[in-house]
């Protein structure tokens, strides 16, 4: 793990997504993080050590999503599935598919494995598994501040982790999409899916992968952050997003899955689509949902040491 020191820096930004603002002076503890995302590796040892069963390899309760079709509540999980065209990008189902029998040992479906691959970023982790393996590990997820400073590595207000430009003397800094999203992946960065973590350069607190590769689970449920012309007057001190999502009701199925913010962008990210793999961007995701671009790294708070 990295020790990130305790500091103050402007999250947010105004010059890309609404969600991403108003800009605002945020003030954190120290703590340490993990210095990549979380390794199949690794969360093979925590399943051994367990026998922990994720939510993708337990399929989901009925009761819980009525009217969902059945072929749906079988373990399984969402893949990537480029169409051989240019489609239209209003809709992702074009390129998404819910595949039975993908999970973290079987990114790609049944009769695949993660053989090769056990340096690479665990996926297919919902919010619960990836919070199961913190606790194991005596470690936490981080919030949403915490994540935002510790990518930046020292770096105020810059667009990436590593500085303003995207590359760097010709290189590519993170592993993203390259080519005309979802139909064309000409993968000039080196992999057209995951890359084994620390495949490029750390960002200024030696983290490794906080831009692009997979989403990373934070501890904060997802609220929109309306825009705004000005920045806020008083720092805000170790922010956490709020104790229950808004759609939150413990006496009804859950037929909105409550969310959480995602951090980090991933190797499906592209200019044109998302342009998310910079420490600004968030995007919810359901908390009973991983997918093959999704995974996540710990943290332990100094207080907590």
């Amino acid at each position: 793990m990295q020790w990130i020191a305790p500091g103050s820096f402007m999250m947010g930004s105004e010059h890309h997504h609404p969600e991403e603002a108003p800009v605002r002076r945020v003030q954190v503890d120290g703590f340490w993080m993990d210095h990549s995302p979380v390794t199949n590796l690794q969360f093979a040892e925590f399943v051994r050590a367990t026998g922990y069963v994720t939510l993708a390899e337990q399929g989901m309760d009925p009761r819980q999503y009525p009217g969902i079709d059945s072929k749906l509540l079988v373990p399984g999980s969402l893949t990537f599935r480029p169409p051989r065209d240019p489609v239209s990008l209003e809709n992702p189902y074009t390129w998404w598919r819910f595949t039975p029998g993908a999970c973290w040992r079987d990114p790609d479906g049944e009769g695949t494995s993660i053989e090769g691959l056990k340096a690479h970023p665990v996926v297919h982790v919902a919010y619960e598994d990836a919070l199961a393996y913190a606790d194991w590990a005596g470690k936490d997820l981080p919030t949403e501040a915490e994540w935002e400073f510790a990518a930046r590595g020292g770096l105020e207000a810059a667009v990436y982790v590593w500085g303003n430009d995207f590359m760097v003397d010709g290189r590519y800094m993170a592993n993203t999409w390259q080519g005309e999203f979802p139909s064309q992946n000409l993968a000039l960065d080196g992999y057209e899916r995951t890359s084994p973590v620390g495949s490029y350069p750390p960002n200024g607190y030696g983290l490794v992968d906080m831009a692009g590769n997979v989403w990373e689970w934070t501890r904060d449920w997802y609220v929109e952050q309306p825009r705004s012309e000005s920045k806020r007057c008083c720092t805000s001190v170790n922010p956490r997003g709020p104790s229950r999502p808004d759609s939150y009701d413990p006496s009804q199925p859950l037929i909105q899955i409550p969310r959480k913010v995602l951090k980090g962008g991933s190797f499906l990210c592209a200019p044109s689509y998302c342009d998310r793999y910079r420490p600004s961007a968030r995007q919810p995701q359901m908390i009973d949902t991983g997918a093959c671009h999704i995974g996540f790294r710990c943290i332990v708070r100094a207080t907590l040491a």
